[in-house]
């Protein structure tokens, strides 16, 4: 099962498999955008029985505090559910801002779902 939705600046795919949910981003990750993802990541962890999430940001190149604070909220629903939730694809400019602001540290980055055109963070 695929869903696809744009919103302001942001592309979200998201991709059902037997291991879990692939929710793929695309674009900028901001004040415009964080909400159409925080809606979608709450409903899916709601309605969905699905043992990982893993949020790809290959293709975002900018993240803004909203942007962190959605992932981050996500994050706690999913732990408040039993649900992994795990980035991918972090990468320059984005993985070096979760590090030093001690964000990566909050999230899962390895063992999660695989896409073969993701970055891994090392």
């Amino acid at each position: 099962m695929r869903g696809l939705v744009t919103t302001t600046g942001l592309e979200i795919t998201v991709d059902h498999s037997e291991a879990g949910i692939l929710v793929r981003l695309q674009g900028h990750l901001g004040i415009d955008s964080s909400p159409e993802l925080r809606d979608r990541l709450l409903v899916m962890l709601r309605e969905e029985s699905a043992k990982a999430v893993t949020i790809d940001l290959t293709d975002v190149p900018y993240i803004d505090t909203s942007g962190i604070a959605t992932l981050i909220e996500g994050l706690k629903a999913a732990r408040n559910r039993g649900t992994r939730l795990c980035l991918q694809g972090l990468q320059g400019r984005l993985l070096h801002l979760f590090q030093v602001t001690g964000v990566l540290t909050l999230f899962e980055t390895s063992g999660c779902i695989r896409d073969s055109s993701s970055t891994k963070v090392s």
